[in-house]
Parts: C-alpha cells; sequence; structure tokens
C-alpha cells in the first residue's frame, strides 16, 4: 500500500472543497505544479489530480495544468473528473497521465468502462465510486443514486476493472479518519481499493495499511496535508516500516 498526495484543481487552483460542496472551497495553492514537485520531493510514489471542474461541468477542463504537472514529476499520475469518452481518456494517456479514472460513466454508462478497459488495458483505467451512506453519488457527487457502493464494485469488476478508488463522501475534507467498515465491504468484492476521505494523521493511514493484505493498495491524502495534519515524508516512512514489519 502506498501514501498518495491528492491535488484538487478548480479555476487552475490548488483547492480542497468540504464533502464536495463547491460552496465550501478553499484555495490552499495558486501553483499547482509547485505542489505537485513538493510531493515527489517528499517520497510521493504516485499523485492523485482530481479536475473538479470537469466533474461538475460532464467534461474535462484543466487539461493544460494536468499536462504541466505531468511534464514537472518523474513519478505516475492518476486522474479524474469529468472523464467520459474514450476520445477523453486516450488525449490524457497521449500527454503523459498514467491513470485515468472514471467515475460518473460507471453508473450511468457501463459498457464505456467495458469498452476503455479492453482498448486501454486495465491497468490504465480505474474507477471511482463515491459514496453517501453506501450508496453512490455522481455529477460531482451533486447526484445521489440508490445503488448500493459494492454492488457497482462488483459489477466493474466483471467488466475488467481490476482497481477502484474508493471515497466515503461524509469523511472527505472533514478529518474525521476513514470508514474503515466501508472499505471491508469493497474489498469483500475482491476488486482492489485506494481508500480515500477522512484521513487525518499518520495513526489512520497505519489503520488502512492493516487492510493491505486484504486488498487496499493506496490511501490519498488531501486536507490532511494541507492542514498540517500529516507530514507526507513522515507518513510515507510510517506506513513503509509498518508493511516491512508484518512481512
Amino acid at each position: 500500500m502506498i501514501v498518495i498526495p491528492a491535488i484538487d484543481l478548480k479555476d487552475g487552483r490548488c483547492v480542497r472543497l468540504v464533502q464536495g460542496r463547491k460552496d465550501q472551497v478553499t484555495v490552499y495553492d495558486d501553483d499547482p505544479v509547485a505542489v505537485a514537485r513538493r510531493f515527489q520531493g517528499e517520497g510521493a510514489e504516485r499523485i492523485h489530480v482530481v479536475d473538479l471542474d470537469g466533474a461538475f461541468e460532464g467534461r474535462p477542463r484543466n487539461w493544460e495544468h494536468l499536462r504541466a504537472i505531468v511534464e514537472a514529476v518523474d513519478v505516475p499520475v492518476q486522474t479524474g473528473g469529468g472523464i467520459r469518452s474514450l476520445e477523453a481518456i486516450e488525449h490524457l494517456l497521449e500527454i503523459g497521465v498514467d491513470r485515468i479514472i472514471l467515475g460518473t460513466v460507471a453508473l450511468k454508462q457501463p459498457e464505456l468502462v467495458k469498452e476503455a478497459c479492453r482498448a486501454f488495458g486495465p491497468e490504465k483505467v480505474l474507477v471511482g465510486i463515491d459514496a453517501r451512506n453506501g450508496r453512490v453519488a455522481v455529477e460531482g457527487w451533486v447526484e445521489e443514486s440508490g445503488v448500493p457502493a459494492a454492488r457497482l464494485a462488483e459489477a466493474m469488476l466483471e467488466s475488467g476493472v481490476r482497481e477502484i478508488v474508493f471515497t466515503d463522501i461524509a469523511r472527505d475534507g472533514m478529518l474525521q479518519g476513514p470508514n474503515l467498515e466501508s472499505l471491508e465491504e469493497m474489498v469483500a468484492t475482491g476488486v482492489k481499493v485506494i481508500a480515500s476521505g477522512g484521513v487525518s494523521s499518520i495513526d489512520d493511514l497505519l489503520a488502512i495499511a492493516r487492510l493491505a493484505e486484504r486488498g487496499v493498495t493506496g490511501a490519498i491524502v488531501g486536507k490532511a496535508i494541507y492542514a498540517g495534519k500529516v507530514d507526507l515524508a513522515e507518513a510515507i516512512v510510517a506506513v513503509r516500516r509498518f508493511l516491512d514489519g508484518r512481512n
């Protein structure tokens, strides 16, 4: 399991939202490229970038900022937000993005996910499953469905997806700790899981790391880094030592 720092892009700036709400935005840095370089310098093995404008508008909006981030660092970059066509996926891969995260289309256009896995390979296509009270939310978390998150994970596994990013919306940006029970439900489906939402300390990351043997491959950390609750370099070392000690 690796620690993955997050950059959320809105209007070209590095921001964080609370529970995905557009009216609760905090700008942390006007230079996301500098943030990405700092994360790499602190030992990040992968960087998670979300195009918030794209998520809300249904089409990628921060192409140039994303390209700049990819070109500025040597570590892989994964991205999501408003990606709803094979053409968008192809373009993002062409500008150097390592892995693409599909969200809304997983629920509304599952055939597109299947086609993407066939066209680009499951190692390049992740699905982002965002849930509130165990039910999937889409369209930038604005629209809630009645579909259980675990059921969608099972359907995506059958479509060729091997790894998902699972976000508990109620925990996102709240610094209240991850929802470990929901994480356990997701890994029980057989899909590999990158956990997102709620991390507030290194202890939270170690709690997630205890599920590594069951299929949790990463933990995304955003607000806790920006708010000074988690030192990224220390967190990466702590998780590595914990996992090494179990092997």
